[in-house]
């Protein structure tokens, strides 16, 4: 037998964006108020802060990581109430990260007058009626809510070729599937962001000491993190009224300036850290795709670093002749007796063959509308309820977070946190990033709501 709930506020996700917004909606909901999670799994942990691996750390020290703008102390100061002591300059595991959040939600609800309940379940269509938003869920209950967020987290990119002719392709976000690499196995990983990071770093922990191959389209790995980061000051109003071949030349002959000076590129990229979202809309259509189609993947590996420990562990495996990286494209896959033979080509055009007991599939996260796995925002394309963002990617949205739907109108009771706002917006997912659209969400619903 179905049943329907009501709430005044719905989050749909419990990952980083849905915990954050519900935190800030608890903090600051009077009683009566009425606020619901729509989460199959526990909130906090999510695709971002799920794995229970020490290897996976943060690539971003602990002091920047703080949930909330005015107190930007408060992770290390958990990871010091919980530990006796805390580096804000240290990598922490991934986990601290989803016990912090947990944590930071469940205080939150025990000081909130507000009412707050965990649907646990998944969200499968959405329809709008005269006064609520009606979300269906795959056992087809209904959680009827005055205003609905969309933070259904990030979901993994598919294969770059049809794998239904292998069994030996594995998820680098299945940690618990990748157990049964044997130590010895030769492994391919498809992609050569984060996510293989990830891979190679949880291999290394258990021993692994098999060959490890890494094809991606461009050949580049994620870059690391400097030491020391003196800080530097960028015009950024006049990089801003560039074009992007004009911005890119200013920003190498700034590179280079501090190269001379003794001061890390990294430094440049933090300068630009603030201002991303700025520079992204700033940029003509035309240049945006340029950027999308020439520039992106140099902008991944210098703006998502890694911990320089990590990019020394890396590099002792490439000395050692462990682990090697391709520049090329997959074609296919096909189970052959005893592992997995795959065929590719590389930069140069050349056909190759590769042989190894198992494929992992680390193209990251899917960020184009077309390609979502996620049945809900399938089902709300095909409706008309939402239209894909710009450039194909994410949703749209305009410029408070609301959807907009097919018929360009903004629905002001839908809004969309984190991923999902990557077309509009660029930089979506970074906690500095997150921490203050769910505060500027919440504030803006309850602003509403006592209005009404």
């Amino acid at each position: 037998m179905t049943s329907t709930q009501a709430f005044d506020f719905a989050i749909i996700g419990g990952g980083a964006a849905g915990t954050l917004l519900a935190v800030r909606l608890l903090q600051a909901a009077p009683a009566g108020m009425r606020i619901a999670m729509i989460e199959s799994g526990e909130p906090g942990r999510g695709v971002a802060y799920g794995s229970d691996n020490p290897a996976h750390v943060l690539n971003v020290p602990a002091g920047g990581m703080s949930m909330f703008t005015e107190r930007p102390d408060d992770f290390v100061q958990f990871l010091t109430e919980r530990d006796g002591s805390a580096d804000p300059a240290a990598f922490v595991p991934r986990r601290d990260y989803a016990a912090y959040l947990a944590n930071r939600l469940a205080q939150a609800r025990a000081a909130s007058p507000a009412a707050w309940t965990h649907v646990r379940g998944n969200a499968q269509d959405v329809r709008i009626e005269a006064d609520a938003v009606v979300v269906t869920l795959a056992s087809g209950d209904e959680v009827r809510a005055r205003h609905l967020a969309l933070a259904p987290g990030n979901r993994p990119r598919p294969c770059p070729f049809d794998p239904d002719d292998t069994q030996r392709v594995l998820s680098a976000w299945d940690h618990d599937g990748l157990q049964v690499i044997g130590a010895d196995d030769a492994v391919v990983i498809v992609g050569s962001g984060l996510s293989m990071v990830d891979v190679v770093l949880g291999l290394q922990a258990r021993g692994h000491r098999g060959q490890v191959t890494v094809v991606s389209r461009h050949g580049l790995l994620p870059l690391a993190h400097a030491s020391k980061k003196p800080a530097v000051d960028v015009d950024i109003e006049a990089l801003a009224a560039l074009g992007l071949r004009e911005r890119l030349r200013m920003l190498r002959a700034t590179a280079k300036r501090l190269e001379v000076e003794g001061l890390p590129w990294q430094s440049l990229m933090d300068a630009l850290r603030h201002h991303v979202r700025e520079l992204w809309q700033s940029l003509s259509v035309a240049d945006q795709r340029r950027f999308l189609r020439h520039v992106v993947r140099y902008w991944d590996v210098h703006r998502h670093r890694i911990p320089g420990e990590v990019a020394a562990q890396l590099q002792t495996l490439a000395d050692a002749g462990e682990l090697h990286h391709l520049a090329g494209r997959m074609d296919a896959a096909r189970d052959v007796e005893g592992g997995i033979e795959i065929s590719l080509h590389d930069r140069a055009g050349d056909v190759g063959t590769l042989h190894a007991q198992w494929l992992v599939n680390a193209t990251g996260i899917e960020t184009r509308a077309a390609h979502f796995p996620n049945p809900l925002l399938r089902r709300m394309l095909q409706s008309g309820l939402a239209r894909p963002g710009p450039h194909g990617l994410g949703i749209d949205t305009d410029a408070q977070g609301n959807v907009i739907d097919a018929s360009g109108i903004a629905r002001p009771a839908i809004a969309a946190i984190g991923s999902l706002r990557l077309g509009n917006l660029w930089e979506t997912t970074a906690v500095p990033d997150l921490r203050v659209d769910a505060a500027l969400l919440a504030s803006r619903w309850l602003a509403t709501s006592s209005e009404a």
